[in-house]
Formats: C-alpha cells, structure tokens, sequence
C-alpha cells in the first residue's frame, strides 16, 4: 500500500474517490493478486481504469454496455476462483443490474465487489436515470452482501484494499468526481464494520455516510457557533452495521440526525432505525437525505439545495428539531 502522507491525500482529494480507487489503488492490488479481474460496462475512461487496461490487459475486461451480461461474468469468473471488481454507475447497478445481483452474487455467496461510482445524485444533469438514490436500500437487503459508502478519497483507497482481502459479495458507493472534500489525513486507520467518530459532543450526534459526512462536519461547526454541542461519526459500513457502538452513541446523546445523499426510505437511516427499535428509551431520531421524490435535473448543489441536505440547511432544520422538542437540549 502507498505511504500516505499529507500530500498524497491533498492530491486524491483533488483527484476524487473514483480516480483514487481505480487509479492508486486497483494497480497496487493487481501486483498482490494475480488472480484479480476488473470488469467495466464501457466506463473505462470514466472509472480511470485506461491506464489500468494498458498496464494490466489481463486482468482487465470491459463487457460493454451490457450491465446485466457485466454481472453474469463476474459470477463465472468468481466461480472459478478469480477476485473480481464489477463497476458502472451506482444507479445501473443498483436497479438494472438487481435481478442478476441477487440470483448470481447474493444467492451465490460469490466473490464479486460491485463498485457503484456516481452515487448519490453526482450524475444528476443526466437526470433520474442516473440518480442513485435508492442503491443503499436494495443492495442492505440482499443475504450476505457487505454494504459500504466511502466519506472521501482516502477512505475510497482503504475500502478498495479491504475488499480485495475480503471473501464475499460487497457493495461500495464511491462519489465520482474531482475535488472531493477532504475528511480524513494520512493518519487515518480504516477500521471495517466500525463507525468512525471524528468529533465528540455532548447533545446531539449526527451519523452521516459517504459526502453527507463532511457536510456534517460543517454544520456542526454552525450548530457549536449556536450553543448545541454535536458529536460526528462516519457510518461508513452500513451492513453489517456497528451496534455496538450506536449502543454507545443512544446512552450519551439526546437526540441522532442521519444524513445521507440517498432516500431517508431503506438507507441508512433506515437501519439505524431499525435497530434503534429494539432499543428501550433510545433518543428520538431525525432523517435527513431524500424525500421519497424526485425532482428536475441539475447540478448536484441545485439537487442538494432542492432537498436541504447542505451543511447550512442540515444546521437550520436541526435547529428547527430542537425547538420543536420543547427543551430537548
């Protein structure tokens, strides 16, 4: 693995997730595994995997714009015993690619990583067919998929590591574009199926996922200017998701804000919930993410102000909550 130090995350940062992974981290995994195979629905370029397919062209295969067949020779590949990235957009993997995930990947038990790039609404400006919103839900929902959502670019490398050392099928929702806000330095240590707490506070935590994790960092600065004292934490393993921890983070808090670039329906939030359910006295929850709608196309800050998911507006409706929690704080 490369030596990370505070340059490298400032140049991956500037890169974004995706390059990141497919860029710095896919080639260190090729020279680890021989049997490793990258597949591609015609993304190459996109996906940062042209130099990787000139580099390593045996281990590297583009199906075409074929997501469904993409999926089906991941699974035959997997069977025979190749290590085996599949990646597209989130939103074709997500909702084209299902079926196939669940009969060939799920069922199977195989071991294939699914790479969602785009995720969230990056992709917008193509409109709702690029819009992966409900890519979480459906893939938290299938039997023994691993399920993960990668906060910025050093994380996306770290995720992409593990999954080659990990056995089973694995979602991974990485953002796709260049100058991906920075959330973790180079002393980051990447801990799977642990939530990671980047501020402690007193009041409220707010569990954030993916880019929703920085703007949480944001409004939590807005909200300590406003006298609410919020702790942070990066749920970025949503299955199997760290209950040991949300045990923890329910005792010390008065309140849990999720946030998510994703429908507040079967995302994260969704599974904190879940389990939060089963918990006597645990402290009243607020979703933030998606309404169970759609809306035009546009840039991915007109979507997020459409639905106030930026940090600013993540602030103000958290001050809204507490207000109308008659002295919750």
């Amino acid at each position: 693995m490369t030596a990370i130090k505070k340059s490298t995350v400032r140049s991956w940062s500037r890169l974004g997730q995706r390059a990141t992974f497919f860029g710095n981290a896919m080639p260190e995994i090729a020279e680890k595994y021989d049997n490793l195979m990258v597949l591609t629905a015609d993304l190459a370029q996109l996906s940062n995997l042209d130099r990787f397919a000139v580099r390593y062209p045996d281990h590297f295969l583009n199906t075409g714009i074929a997501e469904q067949n993409m999926i089906g020779i991941a699974a035959g590949l997997a069977m025979e015993g190749e290590l085996v990235f599949a990646t597209t957009y989130a939103s074709f993997i997500a909702v084209r690619d299902l079926e196939h995930v669940r009969q060939h990947l799920s069922n199977l038990r195989l071991n294939v990583k699914l790479v969602g790039t785009a995720a969230g609404v990056v992709a917008a400006r193509s409109g709702v067919a690029h819009w992966a919103s409900e890519d979480l839900a459906f893939m938290r929902a299938l039997p023994y998929m691993t399920v993960m959502s990668a906060a910025d670019s050093v994380e996306a490398y770290h995720m992409a590591h593990y999954a080659a050392e990990y056995k089973g099928p694995m979602y991974i929702r990485i953002n796709g574009v260049p100058n991906c806000p920075m959330v973790y330095n180079e002393e980051y240590v990447f801990e799977p199926g642990k939530i990671s707490i980047l501020k402690e506070g007193r009041d409220i935590v707010l569990l954030g996922t993916g880019l929703m994790v920085h703007e949480a960092l944001e409004a939590a600065n807005i909200l300590e200017d406003r006298g609410i004292s919020c702790t942070v934490a990066n749920v970025h393993t949503i299955k199997p998701l760290d209950t040991e921890t949300l045990d923890r983070l329910f005792l010390s808090h008065r309140m849990i804000v999720t946030l998510e670039e994703h429908n507040v329906i079967g995302g994260m939030g969704s599974a904190v919930a879940e389990y939060k359910s089963t918990i006597a006295h645990a402290p009243r929850q607020v979703f933030i993410g998606f309404p169970d709608a759609f809306t035009t196309a546009g840039t991915t800050q007109y979507i997020w102000e459409q639905f106030g998911i930026t940090a600013s507006q993540i602030a103000e409706r958290i001050l809204k909550e507490v207000e109308q929690g008659e002295g919750l704080l």
